[in-house]
């Protein structure tokens, strides 16, 4: 499924560079770097940008410190590394939504394609169509029949307007025919709170930030969003393939951006660093443990999968 299919949007320009390179006072890294994560604690961009974080902290000699700046669907921060400097010490923590949908839903104040450049993407992870123990649907064909029954009873959490799991689940919910109210919160914390305390009945979310009450009996999988199964989840079943629209099919990628007009030399060695990380069987188990499928993918690979997308 392309971006295109979820959101109808046009076809989209090329990243354009920032005219003009940043000057460097010696080899880069001469200081520290930071990471800005544009969602809360937690949440899977987070989790595994702290990952990143730290094996670039390792391998370059100068400390990656993770700055956490949510809000807006994840705009805030987004736009902190769109404005700053093109100098190779700040990074973007990327994600599907603030990069591939927030631009077609909202105004946002900066411009994907000429404000950053990919860098390096981690995998691809599903998401989990989650209810509590006790919702009244004991799978996903009497899920939707339940709420087809009743339009407008029932309601879905996000993690904020906008969002990866606001527009995966307002997605779902246009292909299946089922009509639910949309709580928005600050994050997949507060929203899995809202899920876990009954404030809300269902809610899709992310192995990373779900995972754990799914295997310790708090929520309950119907299935995930990919078309195909994952080995790393097993018994959770693709969401098409158990009654839900045969053609939804969507996962969430995650990765390094940086500045526009960062220098190649800075964007070769990060690409080199996270690609000799990642097939390491210690950070690759880490990534795996949170149901990402992992395969580093460099700016050209990294651009080859956003206009999958698009």
């Amino acid at each position: 499924m392309n971006r295109r299919t979820v959101l109808s949007a046009g076809a989209a320009l090329p990243f354009a560079p920032r005219s003009g390179l940043a000057q460097s006072q010696g080899p880069w890294p001469f200081r520290s770097l930071r990471m800005v994560i544009p969602w809360p604690p937690g949440q899977s961009t987070d989790v595994q940008g702290r990952l990143i974080a730290q094996l670039l902290t390792e391998r370059l000699g100068q400390t990656v410190v993770p700055e956490n700046r949510p809000g807006a669907g994840g705009q805030i921060g987004t736009n902190a590394v769109a404005k700053a400097p093109p100098d190779g010490y700040t990074l973007l923590a990327a994600s599907i939504g603030p990069i591939s949908f927030q631009p077609l839903v909202s105004r946002t104040v900066y411009d994907v394609e000429r404000e950053l450049m990919p860098v390096v993407s981690y995998g691809i992870a599903p998401f989990m169509l989650l209810v509590r123990p006790d919702f009244p649907a004991t799978d996903l064909r009497s899920f939707l029949a339940l709420l087809r029954a009743s339009p407008g009873k029932y309601s879905h959490n996000s993690s904020g307007v906008g969002g990866s799991q606001h527009m995966l689940t307002a997605l779902f919910n246009a292909k299946a025919g089922v009509e639910a109210l949309h709580v928005p919160f600050q994050g997949s914390g507060p929203a899995l709170a809202a899920l876990l305390g009954g404030q809300v009945n269902y809610g899709i979310d992310t192995p990373a930030a779900a995972l754990r009450l799914v295997q310790e009996g708090q929520l309950r999988s119907l299935g995930i969003t990919t078309g195909r199964p994952s080995a790393l989840l097993p018994g959770m079943p693709p969401l098409a393939a158990v009654g839900g629209p045969p053609d939804y099919d969507i996962g969430g990628w995650n990765g390094l951006m940086a500045p526009a007009g960062t220098p190649k030399p800075v964007i070769d060695r990060l690409v080199a660093e996270v690609k000799q990380g990642l097939a390491t069987p210690a950070l690759r188990k880490q990534f795996e443990a949170i149901g990402v499928e992992v395969e580093g993918r460099g700016p050209d690979e990294f651009m080859a999968l956003l206009r999958e997308l698009w």
